[in-house]
């Protein structure tokens, strides 16, 4: 990296002071990763994940985990630990990531899975595990019936277009018999108060990020993403949370000859520009007191 480039980044971003933990947050595509990376380089520490889709196994190109030579530069932790078919939910990212603030080395924790940050430093309420039957009922159920079956404080918390999480607060009413906000307005304090920590949120212009996730998609298919689904093929099960990562349902579809690889390409792309602009509004919403940081200007 140029002399000038690298003062760029450096000029932009807060005091990193010694063993403080860093967070940086941001929307896909807008570079956490190669931050995450450089600071680790420089500063020292080891890099933790907090993005849902890069825990599972079977996905480094198509959640665009670090390569295995970037994993080489600086320790790594939380990627790629988990089956396609083992259940993960944020207690479970919380509970891991916990001993990690304590083990001796600055964690620099990056991803773009909000509600992992939040339940770090805001806390997570202590809900019991969904009984089987009861996600197997909500598998079946379209978006409306869940959301019908939602009380109206926690539907004004939660985005009604990610089923992920509409599902989520369905089942923990269905099995506990009290709402998700209600549990939430019980949480306990958090692990780790972000007053303590470096925090880094990505803000970055629209059409510069547009354009990196449209190139990035091209460079998964250059590199393996379409072998990689492939390799995944027997085993896919479109009700797994691994199998919903973007861009496997519509590679998928190609594989089965139900669209071209065009076609394919370019819905990828849509879902993860829709995505971007869901990540975008939580982050303005929930990380008003992060360092908002703009490596597109």
């Amino acid at each position: 990296m140029a002399n000038n480039e690298s003062s760029q980044i450096w000029d932009r971003l807060p005091p990193i002071n010694e063993d403080q933990p860093v967070l940086i947050a941001g929307p896909t595509a807008s570079g956490k990763s190669a931050l995450a990376l450089q600071i680790a380089e420089t500063y020292g520490g080891v890099i933790v994940n907090a993005d849902a889709s890069q825990v599972y196994d079977c996905w480094r190109v198509i959640s665009a985990r670090p390569s295995v030579e970037e994993e080489s530069r600086a320790p790594h932790l939380l990627y790629g630990h988990i089956a396609h078919d083992q259940e993960y939910s944020t207690g479970h990212w919380l509970r891991e990531v916990t001993p990690l603030l304590s083990g001796g080395q600055r964690p620099i924790i990056v991803g773009g899975t909000g509600l992992y940050f939040s339940a770090l430093t805001e806390g997570m309420a202590d809900i019991p595990a969904t009984p089987p039957e009861v996600r197997a009922e909500a598998d079946q159920m379209d978006l409306s019936s869940l959301i019908a079956g939602i009380d109206e404080k926690t539907l004004n918390r939660i985005d009604t277009q990610n089923r992920a999480r509409v599902q989520r607060a369905w089942e923990v009413q269905q099995a506990t018999g009290r709402s998700l906000s209600d549990w939430q307005a019980d949480t306990p304090p958090p692990v780790l108060d972000l007053s303590d920590t470096v925090p880094i949120v990505f803000d970055v212009d629209k059409e510069w990020l547009l354009d990196r996730i449209t190139r990035r998609f091209d460079q998964m298919l250059d590199t393996g993403a379409l072998q990689e689904v492939e390799a995944m093929r027997d085993l896919y099960d479109p009700s797994l949370p691994a199998f919903k990562a973007i861009g496997v349902p519509e590679l998928m579809a190609y594989l089965d000859g139900r669209m071209t690889l065009d076609v394919a390409r370019e819905r990828a792309t849509i879902s993860t520009r829709q995505f971007a602009k869901r990540q975008r509004t939580w982050f303005r919403a929930r990380m008003k007191k992060w360092k908002q940081i703009d490596f597109s200007k």
